[in-house]
């Protein structure tokens, strides 16, 4: 009895060293340590813009998967696949989207691959260290969409528009029958004894504030990205449609209290600057004290200013107090308010609701844009600029409304 209970016991435990001859078998014909790992990303992406991120890795086997943890900042696929490359190399393409500014740290890289018999699956850990850098959005910029825009508004039509026109002088010409007799310069005229005229043009060197609200509702998300962010873009583009129009550009950021104050400066020194600091403003969940803020600023610009305005409200009761110091800024200023549209909303307000929870859902935002469009026609009422569109063309609007602030010279 003794010698065939031994046998049994030798019997059962048979199958669990042949298990663990396969599972040794397995690992030594499957474990295949991952070569160097090498990184390709661009220096800066753009907020709200896609890029990819190219790695390398050498000597690896085929059929490899990997995963990344993205940062807050970035956005892309957690899980991807290696494709066999040149020379016993393994490649992969990345494309992710840049969703906050920023600079983003991606640590570590997970491959992970089943042996050749199923039995195992290993999930080795590399270092990565790639750092990605997201600066705000200048494409139109560096394009040169804005310069072309700028230059042939003012600098072609205006130097080429009729005699009379203006508020600075430029120079003198004889005057021919077809100009406006109000251009006649009549002392001039009486001292070379034959008529001549002024020729003026519109008059540069303006101050330009950009103003930031960087309070806590300019964190809502629109088009998958921050007001603030959008905010951001359209304040760099508009400073350099300034700086090539020849007027000096400021800037001013604000949330809780006054944050940072910069005097108007000219030329493209200003926009480099003011990248800067956008590049660096963070992410805030303050409430915004626009009575502070806002009397600090007209305390800071004696000189009669082209003030922009970046900011968010949430009904008439929170706006009150913008609209009350805002208005104590257009006694000195010309001021241009600039509101970000969501379009989301207005989407939902054209939609049929299906039950009770959507009507009540319509009936909220149709009371949020009747007293955003309440607020914005007070303001213009008191003379403000209001500049209220959808985040793909607020840039446009607002560049729009400048030049044509320069045009009619309203500073």
């Amino acid at each position: 009895m003794i010698v065939a209970s031994t046998a049994l016991r030798d019997l059962a435990i048979l199958p669990w060293i042949l298990l663990a001859l396969l599972i040794m078998v397995d690992m030594a014909t499957s474990l295949r340590r991952p070569g160097n790992l090498t990184v390709e990303a661009p220096p800066e992406i753009f907020v709200g813009e896609t890029a990819t991120l190219h790695l390398h890795l050498d000597r690896a086997r085929a059929n490899l998967n990997a995963k990344l943890d993205w940062p807050e900042g970035l956005s892309g696929r957690k899980e991807f696949e290696f494709n066999p490359g040149p020379d016993d190399t393994l490649e992969t393409s990345v494309p992710f989207r840049a969703v906050r500014r920023g600079v983003w740290q991606l640590d570590h890289l997970w491959l992970f691959w089943d042996s050749r018999l199923k039995l195992l699956e290993f999930v080795p850990r590399l270092d990565l260290q790639a750092e990605l850098r997201v600066v705000p959005n200048i494409r139109q910029v560096q394009s040169g969409e804005i310069t072309t825009t700028v230059m042939s508004t003012l600098y072609g039509v205006k130097e080429n528009r009729a005699l009379g026109e203006g508020s600075e002088f430029h120079q003198l010409r004889d005057f021919v029958p077809g100009m406006d007799i109000k251009s006649i310069d009549w002392k001039r005229s009486a001292r070379r004894r034959s008529l001549v005229a002024k020729e003026l043009r519109a008059e540069r060197n303006h101050h330009v504030i950009i103003a930031l609200d960087n309070g806590y509702l300019m964190r809502e998300e629109i088009g998958g990205l921050p007001k603030i962010d959008h905010a951001v873009t359209a304040a760099l583009a508009t400073a350099w449609a300034a700086a090539i129009g020849g007027d000096l550009v400021g800037y001013y950021s604000y949330d809780v209290r006054p944050r940072t104050f910069s005097a108007p400066a000219p030329g493209r020194n200003a926009f480099a600057r003011l990248r800067n600091w956008t590049a660096e403003l963070s992410y805030v969940s303050r409430e915004t004290n626009h009575t502070l803020a806002l009397t600090e600023l007209n305390a800071r610009t004696p000189k009669r200013s082209l003030i922009i305005v970046f900011t968010d409200f949430i009904d008439t009761t929170s706006a009150e107090l913008l609209i009350e110091n805002i208005g104590i800024l257009t006694k000195r200023h010309l001021l241009i308010f600039v509101a970000i549209r969501d379009p989301e909303l207005e989407t939902l307000i054209e939609t049929a609701p299906d039950d009770i929870d959507g009507a009540a859902t319509l009936v909220a935002a149709n009371q949020s844009i009747n007293e955003r469009r309440l607020v914005l026609e007070r303001l213009a009422r008191m003379g403000v600029t209001i500049v209220d569109a959808k985040p793909n063309s607020v840039t446009a609007r607002l560049i729009s409304t400048y030049l044509e602030i320069k045009a009619r010279e309203m500073i």
